[in-house]
């Protein structure tokens, strides 16, 4: 470090922060909320923890606003992140994302529904079967394990999730990473 300093320092004419800077292996460098993984830019464990936590707030149980209201906030701020940390070629984890974004929103209609004839009367409107719209909603269990279920799955479905207006963090990855061309 003291080399590269005086070279930063008296040639370069840059005044060096030692509390803020150091010299590492650039696979342990974060800069900008990204980090090097071989020759592959990935975003860093600290920026990720801090989009789960944007996403828990965004889709936590007790905040009542209308669902509409909910996936126009989910959106503008998958749509953000998406354009900012999208320039990273780390995918193993985006379609472990969509999946829990889609349960942690089925947990939240789940919530809103609270009483177990209206958790009836929705999933039997979305193509539940009665009996297993019954058994779910009269179950003892928490909103988070109900949206994992047999009867959320089928009434709620991926798709009735993207209708609703569920962006997929999976898609937005690939538009930026495999533009359509057109010709």
């Amino acid at each position: 470090m003291g080399s590269l300093k005086r070279f930063l320092e008296r040639t370069l004419k840059l005044k060096v922060n030692e509390e803020k800077s150091r010299v590492v292996p650039t696979n342990q460098a974060v800069f900008l909320g990204f980090t090097f993984r071989g020759t592959k830019i990935h975003w860093s464990e600290k920026a990720f923890r801090e989009f789960k936590r944007r996403v828990k707030e965004l889709t936590g149980r007790s905040w009542f606003v209308s669902m509409g209201y909910r996936y126009q906030k989910l959106a503008e701020y998958l749509r953000g992140w998406m354009n900012y940390f999208g320039i990273s070629e780390y995918y193993r984890p985006i379609p472990e994302i969509d999946s829990w974004l889609r349960r942690r929103l089925r947990m939240c209609y789940f919530k809103q529904w609270r009483w177990a004839r209206t958790k009836v009367r929705e999933l039997c409107k979305l193509g539940t079967t009665l009996h297993v719209a019954i058994s779910v909603a009269i179950s003892r269990k928490g909103p988070w394990h109900l949206s994992r279920t047999l009867a959320t799955q089928t009434g709620m479905t991926n798709k009735w999730l993207k209708d609703q207006g569920l962006l997929s963090v999976k898609e937005l990855w690939v538009q930026i990473h495999y533009p359509a061309t057109d010709r």
